[in-house]
């Protein structure tokens, strides 16, 4: 049943009255398609089976859940803005990223992706290092977003290379990390072991400036569930490089509790991206929200539900995972509350992932897969795989649109 709210919004602007439509919203399928590859092959499946009988609308929107491929989704849904230029790499190479203006009405709200600059995807796997990789690239990003007068910035942490606590970010824009001595910090995860002290006078951060990040994980800073222990290893941590990492993050966050007043130790999310969530909470009192949720406020999810009869979204892998604010339950729950069905089409559905997701409102999982393939092969043949079932999807429900 849709809410009253909705209801009110329809017949304000007409969308009720109009055209149903058809939701096209999937997330990335990783290492085969981005997000908006993956809604065109959803499109051309649907119209395929449609021909010319089509008596609805598609409406395209690609989505993310705050990692890898976020900036661009945001970035295109909203008629935005990419920006490109030279930053610090995750190992204090330069490397050319971006950072992007959404569009429209949210033309102040930069959006940055911190894997562009600091990310593992930069790295070959032989030079993986979390005792040295830093943030700063990342904080470099910001600083260039809100030279260009944004006042809002969206920052999504997926994919790091870094152990850093988010001290590189902080640096970037003008704090000083100081030892015992006075001198500064080189950077990297490992010398925080030595921080004494901690200068922000310098800290080029507009005080009305609001930050959101987009933090999917629950991981406190320190300890068996901290940044160091659970994501270390991901990043070349050897056992012996965790204990002194973890120990590390322990001496910065008692310096930020002493020097800052800020508590981030146990804050669920503060030790996502290497604890840059603890940083990005400390030094820019940014807030810590669900990837999924922000990407779906920032364009305009609710909005494209109006005047909808169905819902089809989508991602590679459908496991325990997904019903953990994934883009597909996100889109289940919004969706369910408008009323409105919700069918996926996924690379693969993992034993017991499809009825979770029914509890939570999901009509039905298809798998693309339509023969005997490797895993390989149907990375490679993604969008042939999508676009045909996502044809038979329709053939099966058209008419009951």
């Amino acid at each position: 049943m849709l809410s009253n709210d909705i209801r009110t919004a329809q017949r304000q602007t007409g969308e009720h009255t109009g055209r149903p439509s058809v939701l096209v919203c999937p997330n990335a399928f990783k290492g085969s398609l981005t997000a908006s590859e993956a809604a065109r092959a959803i499109e051309t499946g649907i119209q395929r089976a449609c021909d010319s009988q089509k008596n609805f609308s598609i409406v395209r929107l690609p989505l993310a859940d705050g990692g890898d491929g976020t900036l661009e989704t945001l970035v295109e849904a909203t008629g935005g803005v990419l920006h490109r230029q030279w930053v610090m790499g995750p190992l204090g190479d330069p490397v050319e990223a971006s950072w992007g203006r959404l569009g429209g009405t949210q033309h102040d709200v930069g959006v940055i992706e911190m894997a562009a600059a600091s990310g593992l995807r930069l790295l070959r796997a032989d030079q993986y290092d979390p005792a040295r990789a830093t943030t700063y690239g990342a904080g470099e990003l910001m600083r260039a977003a809100i030279d260009a007068g944004c006042t809002s910035l969206l920052v999504g942490i997926g994919g790091s290379a870094t152990n850093d606590g988010g001290a590189g970010m902080a640096q970037a824009l003008g704090a000083r990390l100081l030892d015992s001595d006075g001198a500064e910090l080189p950077r990297g995860g490992a010398a925080l072991a030595r921080l004494a002290k901690i200068d922000t006078t310098e800290m080029r951060l507009p005080a009305d400036i609001t930050i959101q990040v987009a933090c999917d994980v629950d991981n406190p800073l320190c300890g068996q569930e901290g940044a160091s222990a659970v994501y270390g290893p991901q990043k070349g941590a050897t056992p012996s490089m965790v204990l002194q990492l973890d120990h590390a993050l322990e001496v910065y966050a008692n310096v930020i509790e002493a020097r800052m007043g800020a508590h981030v130790r146990d804050t669920p999310g503060a030790g996502a991206a290497g604890g840059l969530g603890a940083g990005l909470m400390a030094f820019c009192h940014a807030r810590l929200a669900s990837g999924t949720e922000m990407v779906l406020n920032a364009t305009g999810f609710d909005q494209k539900l109006l005047g909808c009869r169905l819902v089809v979204t989508g991602e590679g892998r459908m496991d325990g995972q997904t019903a953990r604010g994934k883009v597909i339950a996100g889109v289940v729950r919004r969706a369910g509350q408008a009323g409105v069905p919700v069918v996926a089409c996924v690379g693969s559905i993992a034993e017991g992932a499809e009825a979770l997701l029914r509890a939570e409102g999901l009509t039905a999982a298809m798998a693309i897969v339509d023969g005997p393939m490797t895993v390989e092969q149907a990375m490679m043949e993604a969008s042939r795989l999508l676009r045909d079932a996502a044809e038979r999807l329709m053939r099966l429900i058209q008419l009951s649109i």
